[in-house]
């Protein structure tokens, strides 16, 4: 992989990418992290090793859609350190294009530790130079049946403070990059770092001749918005991009976290605008309002599949990227929902971030199957990787892979 270009703090843009190819599907723009997991269960005070990782909610989207088939560009930037130069090779990896990711020499790669088990909602404790994650409270993102009884939370702590994706801003992420692609991806994360963060997302959001259709995804970070020196209010920050967008992420219990706003009828009632929202309900399954040309709502609802959870983290990003590519292919919104949960029974099978999703024709099969045998599917660790005939999804009512 060539060197990335290094970026001083006030110089612009990155040098010598301007022939990068603009024919990309999605553009994600955000941070991501390099992550630490305990090598057994365990608080963070009492674990004595970690393995290493990569995270990073519009990354994680990226990685999805690339491994999906489609072509996916992550916007970011990173420090001229180690865990930078980790974060890019791991991401190109998968087959997302990097080329407009920039490398501060002064700012740091942002990493953080956690814990299995759920994440928090709501309060949080701080423990390091970041609180603990308050993430979308829907990480399960109606792909996973609520824990019995239930699990305790993670912890997790971030050192991301004054990264170099704190540092993004109109200057230094041109509007026609983030807007190269049919569709762009953001999140909640993003204006929640930093002022410059907040004003670029207001930009990149702003309706102007030009703009792809934009995606975005709430997930809430508490912590993020309860910083001494942060002048606004989180919610109504929020509020105001989510009302801007082409379609919508929301998990239910997270917008009742963040708005006080109840059930999936008060969300739309509270988000009119988006052409589409989708709103995650845990293992309940998830809802979709698209609007129809005469102005009503097309409302679908798609129950989610049982998942032996092994982790949930990276589940609500995956289910993004399922809906995503259902969106890119023109499906039907139901597919778009089931692919979504697909995607995100792959990521919650894994104890890292990032799940295999299976290929698109055994997913295709998948979402094919009749209400009932639908209802019947389970997945377990190593779901996507074990042979599955044509024939096999075909006939078979009840699909159960586990352990």
């Amino acid at each position: 992989m060539s060197p990335l270009p290094s970026v001083e703090a006030a110089d612009g843009v990155a040098d010598g990418v301007d022939d990068v190819a603009d024919d990309v599907d999605v553009v994600c723009l955000g941070e991501s992290m390099v992550t630490f997991v305990p090598s057994r269960p365990g608080r963070l005070a009492d674990v004595p090793s970690f393995a290493r990782g990569i995270g990073g909610a519009e990354s994680n989207v990226a990685c999805g859609l690339a491994r999906a088939g489609h072509r996916a560009r992550w916007i970011s930037r990173v420090g001229t350190d180690g865990f930078g130069e980790h974060l890019v090779r791991e991401i190109a990896a998968t087959g997302v294009d990097t080329a407009y990711v920039q490398r501060d020499p002064h700012r740091p790669t942002g990493i953080y530790f956690r814990t299995a088990g759920e994440r928090a909602v709501g309060s949080e404790v701080v423990d390091g130079p970041e609180a603990v994650d308050g993430s979308g409270p829907d990480d399960g993102n109606g792909a996973a049946e609520p824990p019995e009884p239930p699990e305790p939370l993670a912890e997790v702590v971030y050192y991301r403070a004054g990264s170099a994706a704190a540092a993004m801003s109109p200057a230094l992420i041109p509007r026609e990059r983030a807007w190269s692609g049919r569709v762009l991806h953001l999140t909640g994360i993003t204006p929640a770092l930093s002022a410059d963060c907040r004003t670029l997302v207001r930009e990149l959001t702003a309706r102007a001749p030009g703009r792809p259709l934009v995606s975005f995804d709430l997930n809430y970070r508490v912590s993020l918005w309860q910083r001494e020196d942060d002048a606004e209010h989180g919610p109504a920050v929020l509020l105001g991009l989510a009302r801007g967008s082409d379609l919508v992420f929301v998990g239910e219990d997270e917008a009742e976290a963040v708005w006080g706003t109840r059930g999936p009828a008060a969300i739309r009632a509270a988000l009119p605008e988006p052409e589409t929202l989708v709103v995650k309900q845990g293992g309940a399954g998830a809802t979709a309002y698209a609007r129809r040309p005469d102005g009503t709502d097309a409302v679908t609802f798609e129950p989610a599949p049982h998942v032996d959870v092994v982790a949930p983290v990276g589940a609500g990003d995956a289910f993004a990227a399922g809906f995503l590519s259902g969106t890119l292919r023109g499906l039907p919104v139901a597919e778009r929902l089931r692919h979504g949960h697909l995607m995100a029974a792959a990521a919650l099978t894994v104890p890292g971030d990032l799940g295999t999703p299976p290929s698109r024709e055994r997913a295709d099969q998948l979402v094919a199957l009749d209400a009932a045998r639908w209802g019947t599917l389970r997945f377990g660790p190593g779901w996507t990787d074990l042979p599955a005939p044509a024939e096999k999804w075909a006939e078979t009512a009840a699909v159960e892979v586990s352990d």
